[in-house]
């Protein structure tokens, strides 16, 4: 029996049969038929009770037949407002567009490839599935107009995305991200233009991309290490999964071009958007690097790597032991510290500048990435979550003379070290892993070795996040309750037996030093701090917690920290 009213279900009946009518995929329309036909109307108001919106780059969503769904009906609306916006800015607009491993992902791109020829843009079309990194940089290299990657980056199999960039390589901002979703929210179903790909190649709209682009990715990537030397006397062995991701080709490729061997985990190999061997593909969840830590352990790697699908995220393994019998899992937040620590050290001795190194970091990232850049007469700057707001400001200091950019870093495991790409790029992140153990490990320093003398300089730090998920109309609802209920709370108020001593809301509070942003930031008076953050992709609501202590009171600090953070879970 439905739990809506008879005028919610005529409107949503209504929609249902708009969408039948000119959803051009057999598939897609089949699931909505079957489902009108079966009158399962609480399965047809969860399709379409509301649409995908474009929100701050794109748009993602469960695969599926419906409006609250991704599919190609969806994909070619999205792309002619695209289309529209486009043709305001330029005469004669062009788009690169890559594709990753998850199901349906080609045929999405081929499906926005026509909507734009139809309008007469010039598209640039991967071929096979390539990495964002690869997509941000061959928008710059191609000179194109924008970029369009279709991937739900680390999310379960049942999910895809859209995603847009502009002529810099990065995900688009203002003013272009307000104009692309206006554009997109006045486009009607008559508006979307179509035409066949056999006609859009021979009028010399539809075009592929060209190898060369692939060669001067690996040509910046490799030239961007200082200590190639280095990395080739120590005869590196690297365990690597894609899990079942675009990484592969690139990242073997790459590696392979430095004479590293390289163990790849062929279960998890393919291509595959089902990602059957993982119940989440991301290198942040020890589940999915299970299988190559297996393989590190028998052929004795010095170091673990792993990317999730679009490789824009990498997650590293290192031996906690001589033998390399036993490997720890580097937090996103280690990773970043380390990346920091070796990259200002390696400029510090190879390349002396008068300009200062510039690390670009999201709020939600640890502030000991800030302690170690200032401590070496660099500038740290905070900026929200998204990588886009990293590549903002590259662009700000790119032709600085006082200034230049050295890294940029998300908790999430996004890292990225190349002003050439504006986007978190896991594929020469992984190359700088490799160079940055071989640098330690020829000077007799493990990895784990360096991360205790950073703590042991500048104070430990550790964090933790937790994250809640609201699925259907109703969870959009609870999220609200919830964002609403922190901003009721005032200083002095008791939180999981802590006191709050100070409130940001980065919404309503015109000096927090950011744009407006549904975030809210809780400092204690024990020296904690909580980020509570709604996922701009995804129904949840992460909640950010960090922590800090002087070295020296680490163990005893770690055996109490499980009952502090299960302290903040219980008020959750």
């Amino acid at each position: 029996m439905s739990l809506h009213d008879e005028k919610e279900l005529t409107l949503i009946n209504e929609k249902a049969k708009s969408y039948i009518a000119h959803e051009s995929d057999p598939h897609f329309r089949q699931e909505v038929l079957t489902s009108f036909e079966e009158n399962a109307q609480d399965d047809l108001y969860d399709r379409f009770y509301t649409s995908l919106s474009f929100g701050t780059a794109g748009m993602r969503g469960i695969i599926g037949g419906g409006t609250n769904r991704i599919n190609p009906f969806m994909i070619r609306k999205v792309t002619q407002g695209l289309a529209n916006y486009l043709l305001t800015q330029e005469a004669e607009p062009s788009v690169v567009i890559a594709f990753d491993s998850r199901n349906y992902s080609k045929l999405f791109a081929e499906k926005a490839a026509i909507t734009l020829c139809a309008n007469g843009v010039v598209v640039y079309l991967y071929d096979t599935l390539r990495p964002v990194p690869l997509l941000s940089f061959a928008v710059q290299y191609l000179k194109a107009t924008s970029g369009i990657v279709i991937t739900a980056s680390h999310n379960p199999a049942k999910y895809n995305g859209y995603k847009v960039y502009y002529s810099d390589g990065g995900q688009v901002t203002p003013p272009h991200d307000v104009g692309i979703a206006k554009m997109v929210k006045e486009v009607d179903i008559s508006d979307i233009k179509n035409m066949s790909s056999s006609e859009a190649r021979e009028k010399n709209l539809l075009r592929s991309v060209p190898n060369r682009v692939d060669d001067a990715y690996d040509e910046l990537a490799i030239s961007s290490l200082l200590r190639k030397g280095i990395i080739a006397s120590e005869m590196v062995s690297v365990a690597y999964t894609p899990l079942h991701g675009s990484g592969d080709i690139p990242v073997r490729r790459i590696l392979g071009k430095l004479g590293l061997t390289v163990h790849t985990v062929e279960a998890q190999q393919e291509a595959n958007g089902d990602f059957p061997t993982v119940s989440m593909p991301n290198p942040e969840d020890p589940e999915a690097m299970r299988l190559v830590i297996e393989l590190a352990k028998k052929v004795g790697a010095d170091i673990v790597l792993g990317t999730d699908p679009d490789a824009d995220r990498l997650g590293i393994a290192i031996p906690s032991n001589k033998q390399k019998t036993e490997y720890t899992l580097l937090s996103g937040n280690q990773i970043a510290v380390l990346l920091t620590d070796y990259l200002i050290e390696r400029n510090n001795e190879l390349s002396p500048t008068k300009k200062k190194p510039l690390v670009v970091k999201s709020f939600v990232t640890t502030d000991l990435v800030r302690a170690i850049t200032e401590k070496n007469k660099g500038r740290c700057v905070d900026v929200l979550t998204g990588f886009k707001y990293i590549a903002e400001e590259i662009v700000k200091v790119e032709h600085s003379d006082k200034e230049f950019y050295l890294f940029g870093c998300e908790e999430s495991f996004g890292y990225n070290s190349l002003k050439g790409i504006r986007d978190k790029d896991a594929v020469s992140s992984a190359l700088l892993a490799v160079e940055m153990m071989s640098y330690y490990s020829h000077k007799g320093i493990t990895l784990q070795q360096r991360l205790e003398s950073i703590y042991n300089e500048y104070g430990f730090y550790t964090e933790n996040v937790m994250s809640f998920a609201y699925e259907g109309a109703s969870g959009l609802q609870k999220m609200d309750q919830i964002m609403q209920s922190f901003r009721d709370k005032k200083v002095g108020d008791e939180f999981a037996e802590a006191k709050i001593v100070d409130i940001v809301d980065l919404l309503n509070d015109k000096n927090s030093g950011f744009p407006p942003s549904d975030v809210i930031i809780i400092k204690f008076d024990n020296s904690d701090k909580m980020v509570i953050r709604p996922s701009g992709t995804e129904p949840k609501i992460k909640y950010y917690f960090f922590f800090k202590t002087e070295a020296s009171q680490k163990d005893e600090y770690l055996s109490n920290l499980s009952e502090r953070v299960a302290a903040y879970k219980a008020y959750l």
